[in-house]
């Protein structure tokens, strides 16, 4: 599960490195687009975040297995609501006044653009959570969820875990069932509301992802049974992903007799299935290496698309292709981040709580 994590959320740099590149509205374009992008991010956009607000979901089950329900809200609020704050007033704050220099709007110094911060929300204003919304959806989860959670911990014998247990034993392919909750929410909810992340009126994704971080913790509260399905059956997966992405994303939608919102489910569905069983078998072994960039992914999250936008702002002007543009910023973007975190906030106490990551036990130390 750590491995999954950190590779989702590398993947999300790299998606962010390839919106610049791409006909997609994002924060800074280069002035010259790549078509061969756009099926690349297409793909990846399909289980991407699905796949982390699962990850998030067993997260929360396995924190929830040791911890108190106090201690939980406690430890879930100071690690999301902290970092979230700090973002919105200190990291995100240079993103878009970078965006607004690149829209040539003019300010006589970034100090003068900061105090226009709380005169609007964006777009219309300055002031945004930009890619943090991932920490108010996860924590706004964490906090409606979890009486729930706290029923399926303490009666591990309720009827939801073992009904589901008994399906996938008799059927595996009985794990696809779970795809009607978000064919409906793809149906019915995502041409009314669209996909705004702004959380309010955003019923679409609020919708979406609270049944797939629901999902994750499900799926441990299962525990060998929902792993042992996905390492046999991976192959079985595999080929499902294989073929829906094919009818998805290559054939014309008119030569296809499925909906393609129920394509849409069901490949990214299959992907996340194939990911999570592919990893049991071949990334269920710990590392010191593992362990370091564990614990770096979530201050790498925070800072990374701050440190893009800054570099990217350089960068899109100079006159060089697209590859080296890209190989770039991919470069920069890691190691600027890497120093960051390494020389600023690894061994400091204080910023590793802004950043959300564990103290360091001093007295241990000493």
């Amino acid at each position: 599960m750590d491995w999954i994590r950190v590779i989702a959320f590398d993947l999300l740099i790299i998606y962010h490195i390839g919106m610049i590149f791409v006909p997609w509205n994002y924060h800074i374009k280069n002035n010259e687009i790549s078509e061969s992008f756009i099926l690349p991010m297409m793909f990846l956009n399909q289980w991407r975040l699905p796949l982390l607000f699962i990850i998030s979901g067993m997260g929360t089950r396995y924190a929830l297995s040791y911890k108190s329900t106090g201690l939980f809200i406690r430890e879930r609020i100071l690690r999301l609501f902290i970092p979230l704050l700090l973002g919105i007033l200190i990291i995100v704050p240079p993103q878009v006044y970078l965006e607004r220099l690149n829209q040539s709007v003019h300010y006589g110094s970034y100090f003068d653009f900061y105090k226009t911060l709380f005169q609007g929300i964006y777009p219309q204003g300055n002031l945004s959570w930009h890619h943090l919304w991932f920490i108010v959806y996860l924590l706004f989860f964490t906090l409606l969820l979890t009486p729930v959670f706290v029923y399926v911990r303490n009666n591990p014998e309720n009827k939801i875990i073992n009904k589901l247990q008994c399906a996938i034993e008799k059927h595996p392919l009985a794990i696809y069932s779970l795809t009607i909750p978000l064919i409906f929410i793809e149906v019915w909810l995502y041409p009314k509301f669209g996909y705004t992340l702004a959380f309010w009126g955003d019923w679409y994704a609020l919708a979406f992802y609270m049944i797939l971080f629901f999902y994750g913790y499900v799926f441990v509260s299962m525990k060998a049974t929902f792993w042992k399905l996905t390492e046999h059956k991976r192959f079985v997966f595999l080929g499902f992903a294989v073929v829906f992405a094919i009818l998805y994303f290559i054939l014309p939608v008119t030569s296809i007799p499925i909906p393609k919102p129920i394509l849409r489910i069901i490949n990214l569905w299959s992907w996340i299935l194939t990911l999570l069983g592919f990893s049991v078998k071949y990334l269920n072994k710990p590392s010191n290496f593992l362990s370091y960039r564990n614990e770096a992914v979530y201050p790498f999250y925070i800072l990374h698309q701050t440190v893009l936008l800054a570099l990217a702002f350089y960068i899109v002007k100079w006159n060089v292709s697209i590859a080296t543009k890209f190989i770039l910023l991919l470069i920069s973007t890691y190691g600027i981040t890497w120093l960051i975190y390494e020389f600023i906030i690894r061994k400091n106490n204080c910023m590793r709580l802004i950043f959300g990551i564990k103290l360091i036990n001093t007295k241990k130390i000493a």
